[in-house]
């Protein structure tokens, strides 16, 4: 049995006091009206993680690099209007509002897990659509064989970009196969809201069978290319974050082991989890790497 966010812990329970308060500031500049959104047969039947816990711990060094730092800092980015530009080897490029790549009538929910690098993990009901159907009506031209991905540059806003932590803008980029794999999505909503700042609003990818930090967030630029793109945290580091970077249990990160995770609000005293390959989405997207050294390509 598939879940929807209607069938999970009802919005009166999650919203804590303080999970109210973060949601609040990070909904400051999204519309209040809830999403509406059809179910999925791609989503997870296990427990979505609560609201608290998804917008209180999160990975986002646009605003700091503390768990908690994007629900503090997030509040002050403006997220409407919006475009994104799509351009490169397209029929159709140029500037795309987001109420266009992700109309609400195309709205699907999503409860997919996801895998930090980092060994930590969580359930999340993203709502959005295909990136596939983005990039369709872009048009992709044959000669593409990659897809790249730019976030949002805007230092007063931004308060981690004003810090030589990475080579901002954040950049990010999939094999267009990839891309194109029904699996992935933009995402433009969580639960039945718009997407709080802190978790990428207005609109980010979600690539749930590699680790978050291909997932990236608060998108403005998407390029279609014939060569691999450059991804920030593998130029910054290749020997640690693969440019592939799909969840691995038998691949290691040089300081720590991949082989369990830790999931976020399952308790002090709770076990490990054991990390499953693609992170429990071998079935649907293994083919992609058939014949692959995937300790090489990681």
């Amino acid at each position: 049995m598939k879940l929807s966010w209607s069938d999970v812990t009802p919005k009166a329970d999650w919203l804590s006091r303080r999970g109210f308060v973060a949601a609040c500031t990070a909904f400051a500049a999204s519309p209040a009206l809830a999403l509406t959104a059809r179910p999925s047969r791609f989503s997870t039947d296990q427990a979505p993680n609560t609201l608290e816990e998804i917008t209180n711990y999160n990975n986002f060094y646009e605003f700091g690099t503390g768990k908690e730092d994007p629900a503090r800092h997030a509040g002050a980015l403006t997220t409407d209007p919006w475009s994104v530009e799509i351009g490169g080897m397209v029929e159709r490029p140029g500037s795309y509002a987001v109420e266009d790549l992700a109309p609400e009538n195309a709205l699907e929910e999503r409860i997919y897990r996801l895998r930090c690098v980092e060994a930590w993990s969580m359930v999340i009901p993203w709502i959005g659509v295909p990136l596939a159907s983005v990039l369709e009506k872009a048009g992709v031209r044959p000669s593409a064989k990659y897809v790249a991905f730019e976030t949002l540059f805007r230092p007063d806003e931004m308060p981690g970009q004003t810090r030589p932590i990475l080579d901002w803008p954040y950049r990010e980029g999939l094999r267009l196969d990839e891309a194109m794999h029904p699996l992935t999505i933009l995402a433009t909503g969580l639960y039945s809201d718009p997407l709080p700042n802190q978790n990428g609003a207005p609109i980010r990818l979600v690539v749930p069978w590699k680790y978050g930090f291909k997932s990236i967030k608060s998108i403005v630029k998407i390029t279609l290319t014939d060569k691999q793109p450059l991804a920030t945290w593998n130029a910054l580091q290749p020997s640690e974050y693969g440019f592939y970077a799909n969840v691995n249990p038998e691949v290691n990160h040089p300081r720590w082991s991949q082989a369990t995770e830790r999931r976020i609000g399952a308790g002090l005293f709770a076990g490990r989890d054991r990390t499953l390959m693609f992170n429990g989405y071998a079935e649907q997207v293994a083919s992609m790497y058939a014949g692959m050294d995937l300790a090489k390509h990681y």
